[in-house]
């Protein structure tokens, strides 16, 4: 935002006020004034205490906060703690308020990327304001949606702006309360373990530093700036699968969903004619949960009978009894391939119908 445009409106009010107003940023520096003789002072900690207040008065003087984000992005200051002088700060507040909506969809490149990724403009337009912004529209980039699962005080939003402050190649953007996506500009080429890395990295520092447990969806990779929405749906489609399917994960990334992915754009009614052609003999109910352990380990080490039964701390004979009581209960053999496999998608459809209970 430019400063320029918050001087000229407090240097046409100079002339109609009979007091001393300013702006001051995010850091309580002065960066507009009535007074240029005050230009860079500091306001030292009046942005925070204005944080969730909507007037403050402090040492004769009157704030008042606007701007977008939890925490106020600037704050007007009027000489004076009486009732006119908080009525000045409102009205330079709607008046700053609005030039700077008008500053920041014309011209600011976060709110562009915001439009782009939400489907907000137009395809045909994309590329115009690109230009218009002087933004590289073919330049290899992905989106990495993040979910905060804990809140706390800590604002999300700032510690992920300190971590990539290049705010001419990467984007923060507020999607929600509890949700942020980061716009990253990466090499071209890249693996998406990398990308993994990165976004594993957000998160232990989110958890360790700051205490705040979240979970980040990665979209694909795209070379350019149209496609940017699409990589924003995919993070969505990874952070809800793997709610679904992979709730110990942290990191979900599109590209791994795998068969979790058709299953979860199935139609319920398909997935429930889907179990009962599975289950002739009987249902999953039946099973009760040591049963369902054994089959996941049984999985988990690739049908192999002995490596099971190692791991599982039984012999032999006993797993084969298990697998057999699986069998009699459900007419699938386990030591089958075609059979593990159709029992493990149904394992799968289960879950995705019983983690969507109105569906049911």
């Amino acid at each position: 935002m430019s400063n320029r445009l918050f001087q000229g409106v407090i240097q046409q009010m100079k002339e109609v006020l009979d007091r001393v107003v300013g702006v001051i940023d995010e850091n309580g520096a002065v960066i507009a004034c009535s007074e240029l003789g005050r230009m860079g002072e500091i306001h030292e900690g009046i942005i925070g205490e204005l944080a969730g207040v909507p007037l403050l008065l402090r040492s004769g003087w009157t704030y008042k906060p606007f701007g977008s984000r939890p925490k106020p992005d600037y704050a007007v200051f009027v000489e004076g703690s009486d009732q006119l002088a908080a009525k000045y700060a409102g009205m330079l507040c709607v008046s700053l308020s609005s030039i700077k909506q008008y500053y920041d969809e014309r011209y600011d490149r976060g709110n562009f990327i915001k439009n782009v990724i939400l489907d907000n403009i137009l395809p045909g337009d994309i590329y115009l304001k690109a230009r218009e912004l002087h933004l590289s529209a073919e330049v290899t980039r992905v989106v990495l949606l993040l979910r905060i699962v804990d809140k706390n005080d800590v604002s999300a939003f700032d510690v992920l702006q300190n971590l990539f402050p290049d705010r001419q190649k990467d984007f923060v953007i507020n999607i929600s309360e509890t949700e942020l996506a980061l716009v990253k500009e990466i090499r071209s080429g890249i693996d998406t373990k990398d990308i993994e890395k990165l976004a594993r990295s957000i998160v232990d520092t989110l958890s360790t530093e700051f205490y705040t447990h979240s979970i980040i969806g990665i979209g694909t990779v795209v070379s350019s700036v149209k496609d940017l929405a699409k990589s924003f749906k995919e993070a969505q489609v990874a952070l809800e699968v793997g709610k679904v399917f992979d709730t110990e994960k942290s990191i979900v990334s599109y590209d791994n969903l795998g068969i979790a992915r058709l299953i979860y754009q199935l139609p319920t009614t398909l997935c429930e004619m889907f179990l009962k052609e599975v289950f002739k003999k009987g249902t999953i109910e039946s099973l009760d949960q040591e049963t369902l352990f054994t089959i996941q380990r049984f999985f988990e080490n690739n049908l192999n009978v002995s490596e099971t039964s190692r791991k599982l701390f039984v012999h032999r004979n006993t797993l084969v009894y298990r697998l057999e009581k699986i069998k009699k209960l459900t007419g699938l053999d386990l030591r089958e391939f075609d059979h593990a496999i159709i029992f493990k998608v149904a394992l799968m459809v289960r879950k995705y119908l019983v983690s969507n209970p109105d569906r049911l």
